[in-house]
This record gives structure tokens, C-alpha cells and sequence, in this order.
């Protein structure tokens, strides 16, 4: 009878987790949204490419989703350009419902066939520069590159581009390979607006880095973002995003071992874009994830984790909102024009490659 009693409880238990999240619709966040569910529901579940947990506070949003849909959620962490890479080379078997990059690789996707027009939920509310007008890409969030240095490390935080040049920084700097992750094509554009460049000459910015390897500062080049690496004490000097520099210095723990710099010379803002992928196996799982990276509750969801969202009119957490940066500082950064961006991009990697590793 014990056995009986207690294996009703674990039927209940199932019951209530698999069944938990249709509390949730008590209110609609959007008209239909219980409806996309239902349907959502009889899928496979949502294969979500580049959203890697550590970055841009994924976990956060992969929390959320669960919580209130309770649907099974896998993930990969690429990088922009291999995930478009990705993305044709399974064309004709697709794997993925969604896919996220630095936003001139979704205009790239969109070129090369492999999104398909969606418009979710505050679609409008994003400005129209940071959205394909159909849907096949759209800006989630933006970021600011900045340096964000552990000061276990470093004595002096460098306050410039020209400062990360002295020899005191020797293996001391990391950033990511441009050719394959959109923060590193950032800096590449961030290195060319601080050194009188811009979207139709970056050279300034490649001479830059390339003198900069020359240095023998840099540490490593990454491939995929090394936050575990930072919060271990095996970086120095980071050139990222100022999220990352939040989540280390607020999330993570570190402190007042954690210092962020926007460099003096100034730097750029960057918006990060998301698609459904075309012939996306879990349509109606797809179209539910998108809306709720961009409903309310979202995009509050990367403030939480320091990340800037798209949409203006969400007002920030309170828990957040003052351990920003001032303003002020924030006016360093430039907006750039990012389709232009998408389109210098791969002469920018060839070039980027050629000067600074010496690649033919």
C-alpha cells in the first residue's frame, strides 16, 4: 500500500512538472500565445544555434522559456559565421529552429537562403535599421566593446587603445578571431572608428591589431567566448562586451577585481540579431522562443544579466539598472551602419588574417 501511495505521488509530481507551466496562461503575454503552445507542444522540442549559456545571459532566457512552456530546449555555441556555415551545409536536412549572430551575418543568412520571414510579437518596436523589414532577421539585444580587465592581474587598468601597446601588457590580451565570431569583426570596426577609420576603410583598425600581435600582447586569439577562462584568472585583459564584464564583476562574483573600460579614443555599440531558420523542424516551438525573447518579460530577462536589450520602451531592472556605467561614458560608443558592415565583412577576415596572423 506504501508503494501504491508513494508511486501516486511521483504520477502527480510528472504530472504537475510536465503540466506546470499552464499556470502561466491564467494571462496571455500576447493574443494566441496559448494556442502557439498547444501546438508547440506536440513537437520535438527546439534546437536554439549560438546561444552558448554564458553569453548574453542565454541561461536567463533558456530558464524562462522552460518555466513557462516546459518545452525541451538544445543548443549550440558556434559563433556567427560558422553557425551560417552550419546553417547551408544543412540546407536540405535542417537541424535548427532558430539561429543567433552579430547582426550583418543575419543579413548574410538571409543572402544566402537559409531564414525565413517571421515577424514575432513587438516586432514594430525594434528600430527599423535593426530588422529586416520581412523578419528574417532581427536585433534581440546590443552590447558595447569595452576592455574588461582583471585587476588581480593588472596593477593599472590600460585606458586606450594606444595604452594596450605598452609592453607591461605582454600575453596579456585576449580577444575573439573576427573571421568566425561577430564580437571580433566588433573590434576590428570598434579599432578602425577609434584610429580615424570607419565602414569603408577599416584598414586603420586592422593596422591597428596588427601591430598589436607584432607587440607579443596578445595572449590568445579565441574562437568561441572564453568567460570561464576570465573568471578563472587566465586572462588579463579581455577586448568584449561590456556584458561580459557585468556578468563577471556582478554575477560571477569578482568584484572590485573586475574593472570595465570604455576606451578613450571611444569604441562601438553592437546589436545582436536572431532568424528562424528555413525549414525549421519545430515551427510552431520557433515562433514561441522568438516572441519570448522579445516580449516584456525577455528582454527584462537579459537586462538581468547586464545585457542591453533591443526595445527601448522596457524599462530596466531596478536590481540593475545603476551598476551601468554613467551615460557619459556610453557616449563614447558609435552606431555604425551594419548592413554596410555585412558587406565588407569577409574583405575585412581576409585582411584581418593577411596583416595580423600573417595568412596568405
Amino acid at each position: 500500500m506504501k508503494k501504491i501511495a508513494i508511486l501516486a505521488l511521483l504520477v502527480m509530481a510528472l504530472a504537475t512538472f510536465v503540466g506546470g507551466a499552464a499556470f502561466a496562461f491564467d494571462q496571455e503575454m500576447y493574443a494566441g500565445e496559448k494556442e502557439l503552445w498547444e501546438m508547440a507542444k506536440q513537437e520535438k522540442g527546439l534546437s536554439s544555434y549560438d546561444t552558448g549559456p554564458t553569453w548574453a545571459n542565454w541561461k536567463g532566457l533558456f530558464d524562462g522559456f522552460a518555466a513557462r512552456y516546459g518545452i525541451k530546449l538544445v543548443y549550440n555555441d558556434l559563433g556567427s559565421g560558422a553557425t551560417v556555415v552550419r546553417l547551408e551545409k544543412e540546407l536540405n536536412n535542417p537541424q535548427a529552429d532558430t539561429a543567433y549572430y552579430f547582426m550583418p551575418f543575419g543579413a548574410l543568412a538571409k543572402e544566402r537562403g537559409v531564414t525565413q520571414a517571421y515577424k514575432p510579437v513587438n516586432f514594430d518596436k525594434i528600430p527599423e535599421i535593426l530588422r529586416d523589414p520581412e523578419g528574417n532577421w532581427f536585433s534581440i539585444h546590443k552590447g558595447t566593446v569595452v576592455f574588461v580587465v582583471n585587476k588581480r592581474l593588472v596593477k593599472e587598468a590600460p585606458t586606450s587603445w594606444k595604452a594596450l601597446l605598452d609592453p607591461k601588457f605582454k600575453k596579456s590580451i585576449v580577444y575573439l578571431d573576427p573571421r568566425t565570431a561577430g564580437i571580433g569583426y566588433a573590434i576590428v570596426i570598434a579599432t578602425a572608428y577609434s584610429h580615424g577609420g570607419s565602414i569603408e576603410n577599416l584598414d586603420p583598425g586592422i593596422d591597428y591589431l596588427a601591430e598589436l600581435q607584432k607587440s607579443n600582447n596578445v595572449r590568445m586569439i579565441e574562437k568561441t567566448t572564453p568567460f570561464d577562462k576570465f573568471i578563472k584568472g587566465e586572462i588579463p585583459v579581455w577586448i568584449t562586451y561590456d556584458w561580459n564584464g557585468y556578468r563577471a564583476k556582478y554575477i560571477a562574483g569578482l568584484g572590485d577585481d573586475v574593472e570595465i573600460v570604455i576606451p578613450e579614443e571611444g569604441t562601438i555599440t553592437s546589436p545582436y540579431a536572431i532568424s528562424m531558420a528555413k525549414g525549421a523542424p519545430n515551427p510552431n516551438s520557433a515562433k514561441l522562443w522568438l516572441n519570448y525573447i522579445l516580449s516584456d518579460e525577455g528582454q527584462q530577462t537579459f537586462a538581468k544579466g547586464y545585457v542591453r536589450p533591443i526595445r527601448d520602451d522596457v524599462e530596466l531592472p531596478a536590481e540593475v539598472v545603476d551598476k551601468f556605467l554613467p551615460a557619459s561614458e556610453y557616449e563614447k560608443a558609435k552606431n555604425v551602419d551594419w548592413v554596410a558592415a555585412q558587406k565588407v565583412q569577409k574583405e575585412a577576415a581576409q585582411k584581418w588574417g593577411s596583416k595580423v596572423l600573417g595568412e596568405n
